[in-house]
């Protein structure tokens, strides 16, 4: 019922807003008469909040439409491609793929490494991570989990679970070492686990692992310095997240009757744990308009078009998630099976891990995932040798400041990307050996013969 109350005061609201909207481009525009009048810039900047306050927030878009080079000290700026290169029910794997008709830049392009960044799916889309996937693009092929609005797929798709992610974690990374021999992943957030277990399961099997893993801001550990996210999780049940966060979707949607754990619900949530901070944004947007500080009031609706654009996740991940992570911290403990894509339990075991390098990045001030959660994957990981390891904390940053704005850009990427690029290097200069598949593992996977390199060089890049 709560679901069909907050759609009818959604409803309610849009002509509302829609009038908010035109009455402060009215009272905005300096060549009519109201835009003349005494108070005209505050009346149109109260329209304008009111607006912003009172709208529905839609998916956005990453909008990447160019990225700049740098090469020798010089940038070249080359166009980018977005398209769909995997569609799942719940999750579209989403390539950015990179032009340039210059046969210098393109033979660079096609020698760099291939990157799966795997998204978070914890209330907010993936193009939280547009600044991450920017920066990215200037020395890798970066490819990206896409995750889809849950009250937009259909019952008859079925339900959504973590092995469901798991699954769709390794399907992925096995798609880009069929196209290229090899990639890397990285993990924000959430994902952490998840990527985790993928590469575990991968590696008791016997499979060709990732060259590397990345692993940013999560709870690998939500034991070591629980935060409030930590705390929520552990003071409530099972039962009482099924009974207070759970609605089923309303009539109006394609996913009408699936259980989830609506997005304006998750959105409360985020306000709710730092109230004042964004009452004290918003009243800072309205006094930019009134000073007419174009830059800085574009620079908030940009933010909050993002956060405020929230999706509805499956009952079943989200139940499962809490329960696996936060409650009985399975992957630490040692104690979970996940359900492959052929239905039988294979238990996670990060210690056969080996011949995959590992970097955690923690923020000094991450408020979401607390100090030493990310880092405990090094214990887990006891396969892989120390000199392949490397820990970085970004000093003065909370949780998202590692993946986006400027500590991300001068001090995160650089360490990403000399990682990376190492342990590239390593793996061209010795060939790794096939992980030995354990007693318990599935029947291992092929590894993907290396792809012929063409000798005509074309005019785009993968």
């Amino acid at each position: 019922m709560l679901y069909q109350l907050y759609e009818a005061q959604r409803a309610l609201m849009e002509p509302f807003a829609e009038f908010a909207q035109a009455t402060a481009k009215l009272y905005a525009n300096p060549l009519n008469g109201f835009g003349q009048l005494p108070f005209a810039q505050r009346t149109a900047a109260t329209y304008d909040l009111m607006y912003r306050l009172g709208k529905d927030y839609e998916k956005p878009a990453f909008g990447i439409k160019t990225v700049n080079i740098p090469h020798d000290g010089v940038e070249t700026e080359i166009a980018i491609h977005e398209r769909v290169e995997i569609d799942k029910p719940f999750c579209e794997l989403r390539r950015f793929k990179r032009f340039s008709d210059d046969a210098a830049t393109l033979a660079r392009l096609k020698g760099q490494p291939a990157v799966l960044i795997v998204a978070p799916l914890s209330g907010h889309y993936a193009t939280l991570l547009r600044d991450t996937v920017r920066a990215m693009l200037q020395g890798h092929k970066v490819f990206i989990t896409d995750w889809k609005n849950a009250r937009l797929v259909p019952l008859a798709d079925g339900d959504f679970h973590l092995d469901d992610y798991v699954n769709y974690v390794q399907e992925f990374i096995r798609h880009l070492q069929k196209q290229y021999g090899n990639c890397h992943v990285m993990s924000v957030c959430q994902p952490t686990v998840p990527v985790l277990a993928a590469v575990s399961l991968m590696a008791s099997r016997g499979e060709q692992l990732p060259l590397s893993m990345t692993m940013m801001g999560g709870p690998i550990d939500a034991r070591k310095s629980p935060t409030a996210v930590n705390n929520l999780a552990t003071q409530r049940s099972h039962n009482w997240f099924e009974s207070n966060v759970i609605y089923r979707v309303p009539p109006n949607f394609p996913g009408a009757g699936r259980k989830v754990y609506p997005g304006f619900l998750q959105h409360t949530g985020f306000v709710a744990m730092n109230p004042d901070r964004h009452a004290k944004s918003h009243w800072d947007y309205f006094k930019d308009l009134v000073k007419g500080d174009g830059r800085s009031a574009e620079a908030h609706r940009q933010f909050y078009d993002e956060y405020n654009a929230v999706l509805d996740m499956d009952a079943s991940y989200y139940l499962e998630t809490i329960e696996t992570v936060f409650q009985k911290f399975k992957l630490v403990e040692g104690t979970w099976d996940v359900q492959n894509s052929q239905g039988k339990p294979e238990r996670v075991r990060p210690q056969d891990i080996t011949g995959c390098a590992l970097l955690t990045v923690e923020g000094e001030l991450d408020d979401i995932s607390g100090s030493g959660q990310t880092r405990a994957a090094h214990d887990l990981c006891s396969g892989i040798d120390k000199a392949s390891k490397q820990h970085y904390e970004v000093k003065g940053a909370g949780h998202y400041g590692i993946f986006s704005g400027r500590r991300w850009r001068d001090m995160v990427y650089p360490q990403v990307q000399e990682f990376i690029a190492a342990a590239s290097k390593t793996s061209a200069s010795a060939p790794r050996k096939s992980t030995k598949p354990s007693s318990k593992s599935a029947v291992a996977g092929k590894k993907p013969a290396q792809p012929a390199i063409k000798k005509r060089v074309t005019s785009k890049a993968r």
